[in-house]
């Protein structure tokens, strides 16, 4: 069998980095980006430079995104799966009390970013009747306090998958929203700003998703029979569910 490549991106930790396990476990080729250069290295030193290929950049600097794109290997030029992980929340104010910077990085990250990725490799895509897969999160579907443009901005990725099946009809490429919820990553901590002991009164108890889960759910979707695809899939911890709506009360 040809071996197959992905190229995950915000692959330095959380669902990222247990995704780059999974896929080099199943035979495949890691393409694995992200900011910390330092943990990419680990993951080639773990996986070997024939399996894992680390390319550190900041996911909103286009050119540094192209640049990491032309400069490929040829072993790892052949893209078969996008991982469009890499996002983040910041803040838990309401908007009112919101950071506009922290806004503003948010949909530099989760969108502008997102999309570029993806129309940077659509053609190899389309090319190599392949597959991507866009990390949204239930803050899609499912409002709350302080959510905002974290949950605005993975509303738009649900959307964009949606629409991203429809221009690609006939092509061959398949398309899927993962949509988790509660899952215990350092997704808290970088929203808190680093706030270990919120990030533990969080999860505690709650037996969240892991990383793992989500890595596992990924591979099962990208090594579906190639007429088969997953629209969305939205995905809780037992111990979550959809909460009733606010009322206020003078």
């Amino acid at each position: 069998m040809t071996t197959k490549t992905a190229w995950i991106t915000g692959a330095t930790s959380g669902f990222g980095a247990a995704t780059v396990e999974r896929f080099v476990t199943g035979g495949w080729r890691v393409i694995a980006s992200g900011r910390r250069a330092d943990r990419l290295q680990r993951l080639v030193a773990q996986h070997g430079p024939g399996r894992v290929h680390a390319t550190a950049f900041d996911i909103r600097d286009a050119e540094a995104m192209r640049a990491a794109h032309a400069g490929l290997p040829a072993e790892f030029a052949g893209i078969d799966l996008l991982l469009n992980n890499a996002g983040l929340a910041l803040g838990t104010a309401p908007a009112q009390q919101a950071d506009l910077a922290q806004w503003r990085q948010m949909i530099d990250t989760n969108i502008t970013a997102l999309v570029s990725m993806t129309h940077l490799l659509l053609p190899q895509l389309i090319e190599r009747r392949g597959a991507i897969v866009n990390l949204s999160s239930i803050s899609s579907s499912y409002p709350y306090r302080g959510g905002n443009v974290y949950g605005a901005s993975k509303a738009f990725v649900t959307q964009f998958s949606t629409n991203l099946r429809t221009d690609l009809h006939g092509t061959g490429v398949r398309v899927t929203s993962v949509e988790p919820g509660m899952a215990e990553t350092e997704f808290t901590l970088v929203r808190t700003g680093g706030d270990q002991a919120a990030s533990d009164t969080l999860y505690a108890g709650a037996a969240p998703i892991t990383a793992r889960d989500i890595a596992e759910t990924i591979w099962w979707i990208a090594n579906l029979p190639p007429h088969l695809n997953v629209n969305r899939i939205e995905m809780m911890p037992v111990s979550q569910s959809a909460a009733g709506l606010q009322v206020h009360r003078d």
